[in-house]
Order: C-alpha cells, then structure tokens, then sequence
C-alpha cells in the first residue's frame, strides 16, 4: 500500500508512543558495552533524540520509553526533554520487545500508539512520514500497521526481506528460502487489542505481527523517503559517511 499523496496534517495522529530502548544492542558491540544503542549518534545527533524530535513534530504528546541495559544513561539523558512528555519505564529483566510494550500498556492507553524501536532512522519524503503512515490507519479493518521499506533499497542489509504485500496492503510473511520485496522499518502503530492475550515475560512483537497476520488485521505502508538499517558499527559508519555527503547513494536507485 503506497503512502497518501501530499497533504500539510494528517487529520489525525496517535496522541501516544513506545519507544523501545531497552535491548543490549549485541550486534553494536563494542560501542554498546558502554553506550545504549538509542544514545549512539548519527551525524552527531543520538538516535533517540532523532525519534522524540519526529515525534514531537507528528503531534504525539507522550512517550514512554522503556530502559534496561544501561538505564541509568538512557534516563539522564531524557531528563531534559519537555516535548512530547515523557515516562521511562525501567525493566529489572529483559523483557524483549513484546515484552516492554505490554508491561507498559497501562501507560499507554485505549486507543492506537505508535511502536518505534529505538534504533529506528530515517528521513522523511514528500511529507511527514508519520503523518502520512497515521492516513492509512483504518480502525475498522487493522491491528497493526507497519511501515515497510523497499528490500533492495535497505543500506547494509544482509537478509532476505520481511514482508509480502497485496494490492490492499495486507501482509503475509515472507515464504521460506524466499526473498520479500520489503523490510520492516521498526515502525507500527498498534492498537491495543492487539495485544490480548499476549505472553506474559519476554518474548518478540513477532508473536503480536503473526497473529494480526492470521486473523487478517495485518497491513503495512511503504516509506517514500529514506531509512537506515542500523545494525552493526559498520553500519553506523556507512550512515553517517551517506549523511556527510547528502545521502547520495553510491549506486542510483532503478
């Protein structure tokens, strides 16, 4: 499902966020020993920051941000934002992503909120990207709602894709040994019914995308402008080296 066309305002955005920022960030090592991943900058601005600042712009008036892997760093940082307002969430355990965002749910409210990880960069296209993502959200028909990125446009991405999409935007997995024309962008808008009857403890928001998928209340949107897949140190060097030059591709997009 291709994003709405050039418009100023969504008329309407979620008022609420979950940023997830508790993951050890393993594949980031050695930076992540000593930095959470959210904190690490790109082109000299912390990736957490990027977020709050894109979701401040999109009208989202509260954030809660859940920690666990170096917390302490993760709240300190946070103490000086005033926009959007922000609740941090310490988990004593990991708790995964899944895991975080129904152990903040009672922070989180009725209605649909947005789900970004915290790692999550990217520029937007014509419009806001999170404006134009809110547009497609149909209450009567979704669950979830993912934002997609072309597969063979993903810098450094070394698997095989995530999602396939009809012409109605629904989502089905990608078939085994198959490749998906389309990445997950590590954003979604979720509603909470969604998450009824979630694990209890740790466990992935690949649980909570399956069974949107079988009960057909999946669909994703496909960003227009650009993203980073930031995995790895190498990545974060590619990504900062593509900002420094104005995010020139080496190689033209067909």
């Amino acid at each position: 499902m291709l994003l709405p066309g050039l418009k100023k305002r969504s008329s309407w955005v979620p008022e609420t966020a979950m940023v997830l920022a508790a993951g050890r960030g393993t594949r980031m090592a050695p930076l992540t020993d000593t930095c959470p991943k959210p904190l690490i900058e790109v082109d000299g601005q912390p990736i957490l920051d990027r977020i709050l600042d894109k979701l401040a712009a999109a009208g989202v008036r509260r954030a809660v941000v859940n920690a666990h892997h170096l917390a302490d760093r993760i709240e300190a940082h946070l103490a000086g934002r005033d926009a959007p307002e922000i609740t941090v969430v310490r988990e004593d355990r990991a708790l995964e992503t899944g895991g975080g965002v129904v152990n903040a749910l009672p922070l989180l409210g009725d209605e649909p909120f947005f789900v970004v990880n915290g790692d999550s960069v990217w520029l937007d296209g014509l419009r806001d990207a999170l404006h134009r993502f809110a547009d497609i959200w149909n209450d009567e028909t979704m669950d979830v709602l993912l934002l997609l990125y072309p597969f063979a446009r993903v810098l450094g991405w070394h698997g095989l894709g995530d999602y396939v999409m009809d012409p109605d935007g629904r989502l089905t997995r990608r078939p085994e040994s198959r490749v998906a024309p389309y990445a997950y962008m590590g954003v979604s808008i979720i509603h909470p019914r969604a998450l009824e009857g979630a694990p209890e403890g740790a466990f992935s928001m690949n649980v909570v995308y399956d069974r949107a998928e079988e009960a057909g209340r999946l669909f994703g949107a496909v960003h227009d402008g650009l993203w980073y897949h930031i995995s790895t140190p190498a990545d974060l060097d590619e990504a900062n080296r593509r900002f420094a030059q104005g995010h020139v591709p080496d190689t033209p997009f067909i």
